[in-house]
């Protein structure tokens, strides 16, 4: 039952972000920036522990997680070091995720060639 809830959920905030493609004019760029602001907000307001409780991965994987991450680093630095901390904390909650996404790229641009359409 576990698995089923994440891959409803996940599978929900995918499709999200596919039906904001396929039926406005609004880029990917745009919808990926929204959707870290979603969960930027939901943990500035508390609400996304108890959704990432509930749905585990299905949330915490996709980019939502990422925007909650970066939320509750800026928040807890801002509280030990004060308004430096909210500016370098988002990074420091992310940073591994962040270095794992650069290194990954810069293994898959020596691997593959890119082409254009």
């Amino acid at each position: 039952m576990y698995y089923l809830w994440v891959f409803l959920i996940g599978g929900f905030v995918c499709m999200l972000g596919q039906m904001l493609i396929i039926y406005t004019n609004i880029t990917s760029a745009r919808i990926l920036v929204t959707f870290v602001l979603i969960g930027v907000v939901l943990q500035a307001f508390n609400v996304f522990a108890p959704i990432s409780e509930f749905a585990k991965a299905g949330i915490n994987v996709p980019i939502i997680g990422f925007g909650a991450s970066l939320a509750k680093g800026a928040m807890s630095a801002a509280q030990s070091k004060g308004l430096l901390g909210a500016f370098t904390g988002g990074l420091e909650a992310t940073a591994g995720g962040i270095a794992a996404a650069v290194i990954f790229a810069f293994i898959f641009a020596l691997i593959f060639k890119s082409k254009t359409k």
